[in-house]
């Protein structure tokens, strides 16, 4: 599932690097014709070779029908005359390689074919078609001045150069046909527009859907790396404590020695089986967990847990009604500032107050301390995972020494969800 995410954003991080008509060019196939702008291996694309043959033709065919509608006011179509049309059409199949100079290519072809006075018809066609690419292609400006130069290429011709250029006898364009013409290019140029700022703006969608993806992948690691922590670094803290126990009591007092061992199984056990939960969630991402998540509700067995490996907590107060989030939340929390005690503070007590206050959950976590800098193995990033969890929920974390000595934790978690509020 990541690669092929990291797949998607690659393939719209090249997107950005080609410009605007990438889109046109390499386009998923809703978004292209035919034969037309499929990405091929090597990075290759092919040439729209199906709609080139079509339009050409239907210019070549459409042409034969307007010249014997015009036959006696335009100059019949003689080979040049086909030899043009056909270069224009074909000349599209190269479009979206470059797309400016295909654009001129065809007005200049069409410029010709109207200054040898052959009928007019569906020639213009493939000066739209050249035209709509190059908007697309983010070309701009090289249309707008093609598309004026066509306009003004036939305004001459049809009114200052119609004497000197066949048919003899010709008279000059009226205005209203110029006209017709000027709001034929000004809508054309519109459309093209339009379907530039369609694409433009699809592709920042795709941008944004594939960087909420990686936003979204990013958070459920670090909720993952989260878990894994908390679950490990209390469960092996707990282990090491007594193992240590059991290996000083071995010979001394076997009976203790094998109280120590049957902790360490079942620490172990447990440890276990929440890391396949944990990790199931990676196995099938977006199904339901097999067992629910551990919650305040648990706090028993944390303080369990503790006076076996020597800490004795006492609870003050009782834990509200929470959403998951913030009972998973607040739950890791205890856990993790009980695992600190254990492995990092003198002291072999601990105090759990709970209070419900403005709206919020106050945790705060006692020890009396000192500091003893031992260290059982842990990474170190159990204060940085208590301040994401309290974070992630718009909750707070203050951990640090006790005016009077010892170590204090205190998090604020609100007890409804922010998307609630």
């Amino acid at each position: 599932m990541d690669e092929q995410q990291e797949r998607g954003a690659g393939r719209m991080r090249a997107w950005w690097r080609r410009g605007p008509g990438a889109a046109w060019r390499y386009g998923p196939r809703g978004l292209t014709g035919p034969g037309e702008g499929a990405a091929e291996a090597g990075g290759r694309s092919r040439l729209p070779w199906v709609s080139t043959l079509l339009i050409t033709a239907f210019v070549m065919a459409g042409s034969t029908f307007a010249a014997h509608a015009q036959e006696g006011e335009r100059v019949a179509l003689d080979p040049f005359a086909r030899l043009l049309l056909f270069a224009a059409g074909a000349s599209l199949l190269l479009r979206h390689r470059h797309p400016v100079a295909v654009l001129s290519g065809t007005v200049g072809a069409v410029l010709l074919y109207l200054g040898a006075g052959y009928p007019y018809g569906p020639v213009f066609l493939v000066v739209a078609v050249a035209c709509f690419t190059a908007v697309v292609a983010g070309h701009r400006r090289a249309a707008w001045t093609a598309m004026g130069t066509l306009w003004v290429g036939h305004l001459l011709l049809a009114h200052v150069l119609y004497r000197r250029l066949p048919p003899a006898g010709d008279s000059a364009a009226s205005w209203n046909q110029e006209i017709v013409a000027a709001t034929w290019v000004v809508a054309l140029i519109a459309v093209s527009e339009l379907a530039r700022a369609r694409r433009e703006q699809w592709a920042r969608e795709r941008a944004e859907r594939a960087q909420a993806a990686r936003r979204r992948a990013d958070e459920e690691r670090l909720r993952i790396a989260r878990e894994l922590h908390d679950v490990l670094a209390h469960s092996i803290s707990v282990i090491n404590v007594q193992a240590g126990v059991g290996l000083a009591l071995l010979d001394s007092d076997p009976e203790q020695a094998r109280t120590a061992l049957t902790t360490i199984k079942d620490k172990s056990k447990e440890a276990l089986g929440e890391v396949r939960q944990v990790l199931d969630t990676l196995r099938t991402p977006g199904a339901a967990p097999r067992a629910p998540a551990p919650g305040l509700d648990r706090l028993p067995e944390l303080v369990e847990q503790a006076a076996a490996a020597g800490l004795s907590v006492t609870v003050e107060g009782e834990a509200p009604d929470l959403a998951p989030g913030a009972d998973l939340a607040a739950f890791r929390i205890v856990q993790e500032a009980l695992t600190n005690v254990v492995r990092h503070s003198g002291s072999r007590n601990a105090r759990v107050r709970m209070e419900e206050r403005a709206g919020a959950l106050h945790l705060c976590i006692d020890d009396d301390g000192p500091a003893t800098g031992a260290d059982a193995g842990g990474s170190g990033n159990g204060l940085a995972g208590m301040r994401e969890r309290a974070a992630a929920l718009d909750g707070t974390i203050e951990a640090g020494p006790r005016p009077d000595g010892g170590f204090r934790v205190l998090a604020v978690l609100p007890l409804t969800p922010k998307e609630d509020r």
